[in-house]
């Protein structure tokens, strides 16, 4: 465990004495970046997100009554879950990631014992770096853990992506909390997200992943992500009526595509045509960094980005400045907005000896231009969730 890393669970562990008078198990749970597979994951795609040094942990001890206290350290705010409380609503805040997690466990079958959890994170919120799922799948870790619950890194990730999708209302694939639970130091994750087969892809030693935030975040995020899901749905339902054999966006090929445009609308088209491109995108990156060829792998990522502004319509002018000044960066093999879109971040595959240029240069131009002063993360690739043991 790195100094930093265990610097901060002993912390955590004092305070969880001080507030809960025992002595608590703490789990961990990255955040993730993703290189290049955007909006694909619930279109049944491919995605190669990496799992990142980024944490949110969650300190636990079992509470003899059944239910569950939770306390975040961030934001300095306590919930209550009672087990017995009847039709539990959502309540719009993160307590709901919580409480997700806890009835999707419960609603499988198994049996929660009662819990207090004291709860810190790293992972910063709103950023397109997957804070929600960290939390997920860290507290999911929790809560098994004190209930003496076993379940593989897969079933945990299906809990929680049921916990966001069917509780806290999002409607995300499943490739956040499958990072977040099967991460590798050094590694990218290239995931079918239908089978849920994966493999890991080796980062050239000399490469190195910047994350750039543009401090932004624009309020219609959450429904125009919802909307693309619906457009994805309706490409298929009219696609379908001449290729009976699709189920998704991941079995229409191109030339597919093409042959029956004439059967969606200009908007319908766009959207399809930027899964289907994506797809050949994720797969063709992959074998570039397999094969080390770091120039390739960065033209496919700026081409993504180039589909999610045209195509999908998923950027804002934030990220499409931020992105450029990255372009122009010696060291910056390629750069795209990662996440849903709208703000957030922008993911940039770089020679990692120019880290501190490239991330002065971005922070410098981005200022210039907005008045703003965003943040700027290298991101060390990370292991998948687990206890730590201090």
């Amino acid at each position: 465990m790195a100094s930093s890393t265990l610097f901060e669970s002993v912390a955590l562990r004092d305070r969880y004495r001080r507030v809960y008078s025992a002595e608590p198990r703490i789990f961990r749970a990255p955040g993730r970046v993703n290189i290049i597979g955007e909006h694909t994951d619930y279109n049944d795609g491919f995605v190669m997100p990496a799992a990142i040094a980024l944490y949110t942990r969650v300190a636990v001890h079992h509470r003899a009554m059944g239910c569950i206290t939770a306390q975040s350290e961030n934001l300095g705010q306590r919930a209550f879950i009672d087990f017995d409380e009847p039709n539990p609503a959502p309540r719009h805040d993160w307590s709901d990631y919580v409480r997700g997690v806890a009835l999707a466990i419960r609603s499988s079958g198994r049996s929660l014992e009662g819990a207090n959890l004291l709860i810190q994170g790293n992972v910063p919120i709103g950023s397109g770096l997957s804070s929600s799922a960290s939390l997920e799948v860290a507290t999911a870790l929790a809560l098994l853990g004190v209930s003496g619950l076993e379940l593989s890194r897969t079933e945990i990730a299906r809990l929680c992506q049921s916990a966001e999708n069917n509780f806290v209302g999002a409607k995300t694939g499943i490739m956040d909390q499958f990072t977040s639970c099967h991460g590798r130091e050094g590694h990218a994750l290239f995931l079918d997200c239908r089978s849920l087969e994966y493999h890991y892809i080796p980062i050239p030693r000399n490469a190195g992943l910047l994350v750039c935030n543009t401090m932004v975040r624009h309020s219609l995020a959450s429904g125009e992500y919802n909307l693309r899901r619906q457009q994805c749905s309706e490409g298929v339902r009219l696609l379908s009526t001449v290729l009976p054999e699709i189920s998704s966006l991941r079995d229409v090929s191109r030339s597919a595509l093409d042959e029956h445009r004439e059967l969606l609308d200009e908007t319908i088209y766009r959207r399809c045509l930027h899964v289907v491109n994506e797809n050949n995108r994720v797969t063709k990156a992959g074998i570039a960094l397999l094969d080390g060829a770091l120039k390739a792998a960065g033209e496919l990522m700026n081409a993504s980005h180039e589909s999610l502004r045209g195509d999908y319509e998923v950027s804002c002018p934030e990220l499409d400045l931020m992105v450029n000044l990255a372009r122009d960066c010696p060291g910056v093999f390629g750069a795209r907005m990662t996440g849903g879109g709208f703000g957030g971040c922008i993911v940039c595959l770089i020679d990692k000896a120019k880290a501190n240029q490239i991330a002065r240069a971005v922070t410098d131009g981005y200022k210039a231009h907005t008045g703003i002063v965003c943040e700027t993360y290298f991101c060390p690739t990370a292991d998948g969730a687990d206890e730590e043991l201090i």
